[in-house]
């Protein structure tokens, strides 16, 4: 399977949630729940909560927080593969998102420099 990259830098592919549910493996969609609710304070998480088709996908199957995420809308928004191949790359937004997830700003860059 293709790499799926987020809107932020995130690959999509690599997430457990996006794994599980191309597999359909309701256990492992219960176990992320769980971790969700435990680790996370999330007590609503359910397993259909932490479905996934990916950050770019026309399905509505997005886990809670992709689902709700500034930057993903933003870009949807503006049209863009991802961030990537936006003018504005790297905004303001995506710095503060990088503070937390390096790993999403060296795949972004990347990307931007094949362009």
């Amino acid at each position: 399977m293709d790499r799926l990259i987020a809107m932020c830098g995130l690959v999509c592919s690599d997430c457990p949630g996006f794994v599980a549910t191309q597999a359909n493996d309701i256990v492992t969609l219960e176990q992320l729940a769980e971790q969700a609710r435990s680790e996370y304070n999330v007590p609503e998480a359910t397993a259909e909560s932490v479905r996934c088709d990916g950050c770019l996908s026309a399905s509505s199957r997005k886990c809670s927080y992709c689902a709700e995420c500034g930057i993903r809308l933003c870009g949807v928004q503006r049209g863009v593969e991802n961030c990537a191949f936006c003018v504005e790359f790297p905004c303001e937004r995506l710095t503060g998102f990088f503070k937390m997830v390096p790993a999403a700003r060296v795949m972004l860059e990347e990307i931007h420099s094949f362009q």
